[in-house]
């Protein structure tokens, strides 16, 4: 996904912390929640017999909250600053069967065939990487960012996460990517939603800590942003269009790169060999 960077998230920790500082806008949500639906699509396929893997976990919020449903999870990502905040929590709730790790999510180290379930909470999506560590008849879960999220502030700053690059329905491109990695997708869904800020300020704030812009600077980009509030303020707030998609797929065959790499022998996995199976602790 465009964006989402280690070192972006590495900055916004040590500025905001947990982010419990940060504005929270007025939603509204016409098509339903998209984060409540995902939370509801991962408990439906959760199970205390299962491992799963949440790629980009951030400060491991969510990641924690949802360990009680599984036997484990491992939770990776980019940001050091954010694993540190994942870790001391792990600590003060004392749960033991969650890790995190600091792993790059297009080539992890993990074994293939090995996680239950994987899933991205709006992190990163390396279809084919997931398709190679998610066991047969295992599922991929994910919520992304829609083609059109925020799209007229992106449009009025001229830059902005996947502006000139999503020039068509990011659902109907992910649902492609999903299929050529191998899965077979078994429910989708776009959702609409709107954001509603109470004051040029709160917006402000809040460009600061989100990944719409990673460059966002509060005085460089005033002018902008001024426009861009004369334009969209309204009774309830300055309204801020939101858009997500979700994703539930499942591997239903098995791993089809398996015979690829033996033709490969020595080929890119095998040089990996050793360290994949030096991190195949988790057990099955």
């Amino acid at each position: 996904m465009p964006g989402m960077t280690g070192q972006f998230y590495d900055k916004v920790t040590k500025k905001f912390g947990t982010f419990q500082g940060v504005p929270r806008p007025l939603t509204t949500y016409p098509q339903g929640n998209p984060e409540e639906l995902f939370e509801q699509k991962l408990l439906e396929l959760s199970g205390k017999d299962k491992v799963a893997l949440d790629l980009g976990c951030g400060d491991g919020g969510f990641t924690l909250r949802m360990a009680v449903y599984f036997r484990e999870i491992v939770g990776i990502d980019s940001s050091v600053e954010r694993l540190k905040l994942a870790q001391a929590e792990q600590q003060l709730q004392g749960r033991t069967n969650v890790r995190f790790e600091q792993q790059d999510a297009s080539q992890t180290s993990f074994a293939g065939n090995i996680f239950d379930l994987v899933y991205s909470r709006r992190g990163p999506t390396p279809y084919q990487e997931c398709y190679r560590i998610t066991k047969p008849k295992g599922y991929f879960l994910t919520i992304s960012i829609g083609e059109k999220d925020a799209w007229e502030l992106k449009h009025i700053f001229g830059r902005g996460q996947g502006y000139g690059v999503w020039k068509s329905s990011a659902l109907e491109q992910a649902a492609e990517r999903l299929q050529q990695a191998g899965f077979e997708v078994v429910y989708r869904q776009d959702v609409l939603y709107d954001e509603y800020f109470a004051s040029y300020h709160d917006l402000d704030v809040f460009l600061q800590g989100v990944p719409i812009f990673e460059d966002f600077d509060s005085e460089q980009d005033r002018l902008s942003l001024e426009a861009y509030v004369a334009r969209f303020q309204s009774d309830k707030g300055i309204h801020l269009p939101r858009r997500r998609f979700l994703f539930v797929a499942i591997k239903s065959q098995a791993d089809k790169w398996q015979g690829m790499r033996s033709l490969m022998g020595q080929g890119v996995r095998a040089s990996r060999t050793p360290e994949l199976c030096a991190r195949n602790d988790i057990k099955s």
